[in-house]
């Protein structure tokens, strides 16, 4: 429902923050992680997740599209609740998570409170081969200035393609047109090749 909340940072504490957007207060948790990425500022961009359940809704706040990304797969698993999503990413860094993930390492994955050996096994299980997929990069967040490749790589890989054989079918669309390309005419033509 909402993509983030950018406004004056009226509250900020180690497990939420209070965003004051357009005269009204958001109540936002956070991980530790993104707590020290703020810093001191007085404006605030927080990518946020909503979580929607009987009792009540909650924002889960994240500096960074890359975290927030990682925190959705996190939660994705079976017996990983948004709780346990933010506590993995406030003892250990994004990339420590996934890193762990990729490589299979499980003992770096059960060191995180709350995690056990099976929940750690079934994380390690269900989300090894969609990190492997996304690549290592996926957590960068794509600049702001874009070039055409970049935007179209970016869509490609949001479409669930593999990041390394979309690069390879962008950069050969590429080499194939001297003309140039919009984003929608190379992503077109690397549909059809993909």
């Amino acid at each position: 429902m909402y993509a983030y909340i950018d406004g004056k940072l009226a509250f900020k504490s180690p497990a939420y923050v209070v965003i004051d957007a357009g005269g009204v207060g958001y109540h936002i948790n956070i991980s530790l992680h993104t707590f020290s990425k703020i810093g001191d500022v007085e404006r605030c961009k927080l990518y946020v997740w909503l979580h929607v359940k009987e009792d009540g809704h909650t924002l889960y706040g994240f500096a960074d599209e890359g975290e927030k990304r990682l925190f959705l797969h996190l939660i994705s698993v079976s017996g990983i609740g948004p709780n346990t999503g933010r506590m993995m990413l406030s003892s250990i860094t994004p990339e420590e998570i996934q890193n762990a993930i990729v490589q299979g390492n499980v003992t770096q994955i059960q060191r995180i409170k709350g995690i056990g050996p099976k929940s750690a096994q079934r994380v390690i299980l269900e989300l090894q081969d969609k990190l492997r997929k996304e690549g290592p990069d996926s957590l960068i967040s794509m600049p702001a200035n874009n070039t055409i490749k970049d935007e179209a790589l970016s869509a490609l890989v949001m479409l669930g393609f593999a990041r390394n054989a979309a690069e390879k079918v962008i950069d050969n669309e590429i080499g194939k047109n001297t003309g140039t390309l919009t984003v929608e005419q190379l992503i077109k033509s690397a549909l059809k090749s993909l």
